[in-house]
């Protein structure tokens, strides 16, 4: 008979991968994804390089997992907007103005994740920002077009324009007081996109 304790196979999970996507989104929302290396996420996470490859593959892997689960918490909820029982420039004009507030929710973590991740380096990394960009911008054309889908193109173009706008303003300073101005101004003009039509 001995004495020693029996040992369970196997090491056990030192880290729960959903929390740890949550510690890193806010890591890399905060600094950009080129700005932070492999081993500022395991140091934020307490774990090793082999425990964070076995989970996420590589960095690019985690991020697109952060990018999910960005699109379902923090990202503009473009179905609760773009309903089709409100004006088309009024439901963009309020596009503008929640990502106006959303970018400038948090100074530490300004802008949007994904309109500043397709500006990243990583070419992997930078594909999967612009598969959920272009998702977006999708939304918007159809919702736009569904009413008058001559204006959809360009508009789609100056809404994802003045929102890329809005976010760098964000990562560079501007509060939230000066990005609605610019994006009640944007509002402005797409109403102008419509004269002597109705904006329904």
């Amino acid at each position: 008979m001995t004495t020693n304790s029996v040992r369970p196979r196997g090491r056990p999970r030192r880290f729960d991968p959903d929390q740890a996507v949550a510690t890193a989104q806010r890591l890399f929302h905060a600094r950009g994804y080129d700005a932070v290396s492999v081993a500022d996420v395991t140091d934020a996470l307490g774990i090793n390089p082999p425990s964070f490859y076995a989970a996420f593959g590589n960095k690019a892997g985690l991020y697109a997992r952060i990018l999910d689960r960005y699109a379902g918490t923090d990202a503009i909820p473009l179905p609760d907007i773009l309903r089709s029982d409100r004006p088309v420039a009024e439901a963009l004009a309020a596009v503008l103005e929640e990502a106006a507030r959303r970018y400038a929710a948090d100074p530490a973590a300004a802008g949007c994740m994904v309109l500043e991740g397709i500006h990243c380096n990583d070419q992997e990394a930078r594909q999967a920002a612009r598969g959920f960009n272009i998702a977006a911008e999708d939304m918007i054309r159809s919702y736009i077009a569904a009413r008058h889908p001559e204006e959809a193109e360009r508009l789609t173009d100056f809404v994802s324009t003045t929102m890329s706008g809005l976010s760098a303003k964000a990562r560079n300073g501007h509060g939230l007081g000066q990005l609605l101005a610019t994006a009640r101004l944007a509002g402005l003009a797409i109403a102008q996109a419509f004269p002597g039509r109705s904006t329904t």
